[in-house]
């Protein structure tokens, strides 16, 4: 039981190439393919310093879907946060599709809450 505790304590200690590196000779002298979870197992072991595979997106496009019942509040609300006249506004909601584009995470966020509060039917993308 020694011998694991040893070789868990060596792993942590190991670069992210260095895992790299055991799994694909794990992967050769087995003749297995690393799956899911090993991938994630792997993942907290390299810590912060490391640039993840597959980074979170920071900036959104805003789409509108479908404006909803209450087509005036979600006019005010594209006002808002587009800077828009009423009728460039009025007309951004009619058409629909992308409002506002490369939108910060967290101001994403807050906006498609703000459409959604007013009734509108948006995702991010």
């Amino acid at each position: 039981m020694a011998d694991v505790k040893k070789f868990i304590e060596e792993v942590k200690s190991m670069t992210v190439l260095e895992l790299n590196e055991l799994v694909k000779a794990l992967e050769e002298e087995f003749g297995v393919s690393a799956a899911a979870p090993v991938a994630v197992a792997a993942a907290p072991a390299a810590g912060a310093a490391a640039p993840a595979a597959a980074e979170e997106k920071s900036e959104f496009n805003i789409v509108l879907k479908d404006a909803g019942a209450k087509k005036i509040d979600v006019i005010k609300v594209v006002r808002a946060f587009t800077g828009l006249g009423l009728v460039e506004a009025k007309s951004a909601v009619e058409k629909g599709g992308v409002l506002k584009e490369n939108v910060a995470k967290e101001e994403a966020e807050k906006i498609l809450a703000d459409l959604k509060a007013a009734g509108a039917t948006a995702a991010l993308e």
